[in-house]
């Protein structure tokens, strides 16, 4: 997780000092001053801030008037607020098959587009991109919105693009285990002034009184409240300033570990914009292999990552929402939850597959260490 010291801790001090801990209110306005920092670092006319990720999420789908009745394509490898936020929104999740890059299969995107598709959620989960060429292609063809996770990949570029800059908004997250932190916190990103507009009322009760909100009188809506305070602004601010050298020193330790692990033999897996990779995934034959390497230090096996697994979502496989009237199965023309074989192809990747966890933590020569100490460490093949 990314560290934080004494420049967050006196950054916060000073917004303790100043006695005012509202966004809305505080003349620090340290969180306009961070969300103006992300737009212009990233590459987007907009960003605001939100109090968590699947806030982020829930505050894109309601600026992009996704509802009731309507289906949004999800990637089966995600955290489950992907997922959970569509619902919280009237709409409902249909899972979409991972390749081999780890991230959506555009071929199973296409096979699962239906008349009451309105809006893709691609997700670049453990830093890497999604095809977003291709994504974007059949997005345009079927009139989808196209709403980014990239809560897993704040500061990663696709194409010479950020992520989450590229579809019609992006989401982010700031939780301690995200590349940069405020330990909770979130953003929405987007080029789109009306877009932008109602996000805004869906993260502030509605409200467009506000003398610094954009004002549509007529795109006002009953909102939420996702507001973060001064001091998560504060703590942004200074992370946001770290955060470009944090992802060169990610891509150099990728960049100094991969040839060591493929000349060992490692089955590395592809990436969607490889010469700016952030993560390695290494993708065996065989799941026995695959359970066998992870018992090394510094490995996860993807499939014992708790809800990034689609059938460890048992409230949304079973379907069953706060209330039983607020069903957006039913809403969809009776359309199901999915089942725990939906997406096999990605089970099945995912058993095989094993990350290797803290490239974001070490130092560049213990990176080194790592990478020579699992490259003596290879399964036998089990196939």
């Amino acid at each position: 997780m990314p560290r934080l010291g004494l420049r967050e801790w006196f950054a916060v001090g000073r917004v303790i000092a100043h006695g005012d801990l509202l966004r809305t209110s505080s003349s620090l306005r340290l969180c306009q001053k961070f969300e103006r920092g992300l737009a212009r670092r990233l590459g987007a006319r907009h960003t605001l801030a939100v109090n968590n990720g699947t806030a982020a999420l829930i505050t894109a789908l309601q600026a992009c008037r996704i509802g009731p009745g309507d289906e949004v394509l999800v990637s089966a490898y995600t955290w489950m607020a992907s997922a959970a936020a569509v619902l919280h929104v009237g709409a409902v999740p249909v899972l979409v098959e991972i390749d081999q890059t780890l991230t959506m299969d555009i071929d199973d995107l296409a096979a699962k587009i239906t008349p009451r598709a309105r809006a893709i959620i691609p997700v670049h989960m453990n830093n890497r991109p999604c095809d977003m060429d291709r994504l974007l292609d059949i997005a345009a063809k079927h009139d989808l919105r196209v709403i980014e996770d990239a809560c897993q990949a704040i500061g990663v570029r696709y194409k010479g693009r950020a992520c989450g800059t590229i579809g019609d908004a992006g989401t982010f997250s700031f939780n301690q285990m995200k590349n940069m932190t405020c330990g909770e916190g979130g953003a929405v990103l987007t080029s789109d002034d009306l877009i932008y507009e109602r996000a805004y009322c869906a993260h502030d009760m509605g409200v467009n009184f506000r003398k610094f909100a954009p004002h549509r009188t007529d795109q006002e809506f009953v909102g939420g409240n996702f507001r973060i305070s001064e001091i998560e602004g504060a703590i942004l601010n200074v992370q946001l300033s770290k955060l470009p050298g944090r992802m060169r020193a990610m891509r150099r330790r990728v960049a100094a570990m991969e040839p060591i692990l493929k000349k060992a033999g490692l089955p590395i897996a592809p990436h969607n914009n490889p010469g700016e990779a952030c993560s390695i995934v290494v993708t065996f034959d065989t799941e026995a292999e695959a359970i066998e390497f992870a018992e090394n230090i510094g490995v996860r096996r993807l499939f014992d990552n708790s809800k990034h697994v689609f059938t460890k979502w048992t409230a949304i496989l079973d379907g069953r929402m706060a209330h039983p009237r607020f069903d957006p199965w039913a809403w969809a023309e009776d359309v199901s939850p999915p089942s725990a074989d939906e997406c096999p192809r990605t089970l099945d990747l995912l058993s095989r597959s094993c990350a290797i966890s803290p490239i974001l933590q070490l130092p560049h020569p213990a990176a080194i260490v790592l990478a020579h100490r699992l490259a003596k460490r290879v399964p036998e093949r089990k196939s």
